[in-house]
């Protein structure tokens, strides 16, 4: 990491599939959540997330996506970043947006665990087409 005073490290489960926008020069901007648990309970001992928005850049020269062909809803990672104030002007107004900027990754779970995760996605995925289907079909008879 460049600048030992602005970076840190988050900790919890991907919120959802990685978005990627394409740039225009080949590079890729990833986009991704990391819910991350709080230090404390509420008044009901349950213990709240902050889902915390990190965005990621990929070289143009990069085959893929890089890592991120590998994250999926529901892993559990660590992502190290910098912050990154940002200043834009809209409708002639002055705007500030402070980013989490994706500077490295750890998997805190095997592989296995993660590519049954993803099983089991697909087979409620599937399941849900063929219900959706019936039900069209029903409706039509």
């Amino acid at each position: 990491m460049s600048n030992p005073r602005n970076n840190g490290q988050i900790t919890g489960r991907v919120g959802c599939d990685p978005q990627v926008f394409e740039n225009r020069d080949g590079s890729k901007k990833v986009w991704f959540t990391v819910f991350a648990d709080r230090a404390y309970t509420n008044a009901q001992n349950q213990r709240e997330s902050d889902g915390i928005p990190v965005e990621a850049f990929v070289r143009a020269d990069t085959q893929g996506l890089g890592p991120f062909a590998h994250i999926h809803k529901g892993d559990l990672i660590t992502v190290s970043y910098t912050l990154r104030m940002e200043h834009y002007t809209k409708n002639g107004q002055d705007h500030r947006t402070l980013k989490v900027v994706y500077e490295g990754m750890a998997f805190l779970e095997s592989r296995s665990v993660t590519e049954e995760r993803m099983r089991k996605r697909v087979k409620a995925a599937e399941e849900q087409a063929l219900q959706a289907r019936a039900a069209a079909r029903d409706f039509a008879a």
